[in-house]
């Protein structure tokens, strides 16, 4: 049985791999994952429990104690899934109402080294208030707008992935797998800014300074005109769209605000946002026509959201969840341990990895496979692990240094990150294309971030 686990899961997540190939969407792979591993865990829990838990020998008892478990992981990841929701939600009120318009608009701007800089930094900074995936989305719908001709535009979308995940991986709630180790308690919404703000910065400054000195002249513009206000209703004012923009950035960066006043989870403060958001436009539309008003609601957004993402999420997290409760992981830890040794290599090789496969599952393990430390556990540690057990407390080096490698190392790939696969779909770029073009530049930037986070490190 626990063979066979292991199998199951390297199947499908190879069938997530191969999304693209196989014509099979990842969520449908990583959902039948999950009720898979879970299945074989329970139908075999009185041969690997007691492995685990030497005094459960009852069958019975055995399959209570999965059952109890999967519990207790589902509530860890629903936590996740509704911060994920309700942001979703709010992202695409704003751009219901056209809000992304009032920052796109602000470009004139034609000259290619200085539009390059425009549209990095703009990323940047926008991932982490957003969110990588959607800023990705904005950033290509823009870049449409200012460059003609794919070849031209492709590097440009390149950056706005590199920019989007190195954005996202300083920022609380820029990227999911920053996100997960927040709610976990892993890292803090101080912390993970002030240590890794930088390391990110780099790792988009080091690319950019190496295509400035490659492009020249001006960028080539659309012949036709338009504006990314196509969709936005005839009805909505400036005033509305001006207002649910901040609104909705205000939310998502009150969310750290309410976590630490109220001690609540932050998908708490996320709906709490959501609700006053909804309260507010109902009452901002309350005059219109029903066929004007609709898709300015949160009713009439929610069919937007991303639901085959977020049933992918609740799929892998649970599947790497009967990993970790059948033992899988803490072997996985002690041979990276031995074979590495050192948090920083282990992270900066999960990193790498995480451009071949998705990050999510990864991080997901890591916070599986390394317990996380309190005081209290850290006092009891024998004095020979102490130095270990230290780098895994809230906001110590191992999370941190997990949030930026995670985060960043998909870039080296266009099929890494969210961003990537959102940006090759939109844009139709190869995967060979991108190879040649823009991994390098992606690696050399992800390096040069990681170590000046050693470096931060060495000096601190």
């Amino acid at each position: 049985m626990y063979v066979l686990m292991a199998a199951i899961f390297v199947v499908g997540y190879l069938c997530i791999a191969l999304e693209h190939p196989l014509k099979l969407d990842k969520a449908a792979s990583a959902i039948l994952t999950a009720a898979l591993t879970w299945a074989v865990l329970v139908l075999g829990a009185d041969q690997l429990l007691p492995l685990l838990e030497p005094g459960t020998n009852d069958p019975a008892n055995s399959a209570a104690v999965v059952v109890s478990e999967l519990r207790h992981h589902l509530g860890e990841i629903s936590e996740i899934l509704f911060f994920l929701m309700g942001a979703m939600t709010i992202v695409e009120l704003i751009d219901a109402h056209g809000g992304f318009k009032v920052i796109t608009d602000r470009i004139h701007t034609r000259k290619r080294v200085s539009l390059l800089w425009i549209v990095g930094l703009l990323t940047f900074f926008l991932s982490a208030v957003l969110d990588n995936l959607t800023t990705t989305i904005v950033m290509v719908s823009l870049l449409r707008k200012l460059i003609r001709g794919r070849p031209e535009r492709w590097l440009y979308v390149g950056i706005v992935v590199i920019a989007a995940n190195a954005g996202g991986a300083w920022s609380p709630i820029g990227d999911v797998t920053t996100t997960m180790l927040w709610i976990g308690g892993q890292i803090t919404a101080t912390g993970v800014i002030t240590q890794l703000f930088v390391p990110s910065l780099v790792c988009l400054l080091v690319p950019l300074t190496i295509l400035s000195f490659r492009l020249r002249g001006e960028a080539p513009r659309p012949r036709t005109q338009t504006h990314l206000g196509e969709r936005i209703p005839p009805t909505t004012t400036a005033f509305e769209r001006n207002m649910v923009l901040a609104m909705g950035i205000g939310a998502l960066l009150f969310v750290p605000i309410f976590k630490t006043v109220t001690g609540l989870p932050p998908y708490m403060g996320i709906l709490f946002g959501l609700g006053v958001m909804w309260v507010v436009t109902e009452l901002l539309h309350s005059d219109k026509k029903p066929e004007f008003k609709h898709p300015l609601s949160v009713v009439g957004v929610l069919h937007r959201i991303d639901m085959s993402s977020i049933l992918f999420f609740l799929g892998i997290l649970l599947a790497v969840s009967a990993l970790a409760t059948a033992g899988h992981l803490t072997q996985v830890a002690s041979l990276l341990r031995d074979s590495l040794g050192n948090i920083f290599a282990i992270n900066y090789a999960i990193g790498l990895l995480s451009a071949v496969v998705d990050n999510v599952p990864l991080v997901a393990g890591a916070m599986k496979m390394y317990p996380l430390f309190s005081d209290g556990m850290l006092a009891a540690t024998a004095a020979e692990e102490a130095g270990w057990a230290s780098q895994f407390v809230t906001d110590g080096r191992f999370w941190e240094f997990l949030a930026y490698c995670a985060g960043t190392g998909g870039s080296a790939l266009i099929i890494g990150s969210a961003a990537g696969v959102a940006a090759m779909g939109m844009e139709k770029i190869g995967f060979f294309w991108y190879v040649k073009r823009v991994s390098l530049l992606a690696f050399t930037g992800y390096s040069a971030g990681a170590l000046t986070y050693i470096l931060m490190q060495s000096l601190g």
